[in-house]
Formats: C-alpha cells, sequence, structure tokens
C-alpha cells in the first residue's frame, strides 16, 4: 500500500524560525528514511527568524507569493516558480512583505529536525 499525506491526515505546526510547517513526508511520519517534504506557510506581512542548518542542506519550491530571501549576506526576491538551493551551513531567512500569503515546498535532506535548526 502507498504511503500517502493530505490535509486530512496531517497536522500544521510552527518551526524555530516561525513557518508554519505540515510536514507531507518525514520519517518520523512515513517508511522514508534520509529525507522530509514539508509545505511552508509565511503568512502576508510576517517572517522567519534568520537561522541555519549544520546537517541539512534544504531545497524551496515556491508554489504561491512572493517575498524576499535573505541567504548567505544576499537578499533577493523569490517569487511562483522559483527553485531556490540552500546549502547546509548557510543562514537564511524569508521577509513576506506582500498581502498573499507565501507557500513554499521544502525538501531537506536528512530530514529536517529542529536539533538542527540553529537560530542567528
Amino acid at each position: 500500500m502507498p504511503v500517502t499525506s493530505n490535509n486530512q491526515n496531517t497536522t500544521v505546526y510552527k518551526t524555530k524560525d516561525d513557518s508554519l510547517i505540515r510536514e507531507r513526508v518525514h520519517p518520523s511520519l512515513h517508511q522514508n528514511k534520509n529525507q522530509s517534504l514539508a509545505e511552508a506557510i509565511i503568512p502576508a506581512h510576517s517572517q522567519t527568524q534568520r537561522h541555519y542548518h549544520k546537517s541539512t542542506e534544504e531545497i524551496y519550491f515556491v508554489l504561491q507569493g512572493q517575498a524576499e530571501m535573505f541567504l548567505n549576506n544576499e537578499i533577493f526576491l523569490i517569487q511562483n516558480g522559483d527553485s531556490i538551493v540552500i546549502p547546509a551551513g548557510q543562514h537564511h531567512s524569508l521577509n513576506n512583505t506582500y498581502d498573499e500569503e507565501l507557500i513554499i515546498l521544502c525538501c531537506c535532506s536528512p530530514a529536517y529536525s529542529h536539533d538542527d535548526t540553529f537560530l542567528v
């Protein structure tokens, strides 16, 4: 039987950086071992805290909206359809100054862990 997740069998929680996350696939919930896939929501006119991960690399894919991204001392606009690679150890955050919520898919390898999230 395939492993599936949807809005009915997953819950939204807040991460250390203040993102609202819905784990779509995670080793603590599913049968995978080495990565996670989450939907992150950054409400309009809000931001995440600057942070980094010692071990985890991330890939963001923007599903909806736009925001300013801080990544390793650069600030740039991300928007619907963009993919962003965030290597382990790089400081990053999102600032959604717009009227629409930002929704991204976040792929993490190894899987996301609060213990690997360090606020700056």
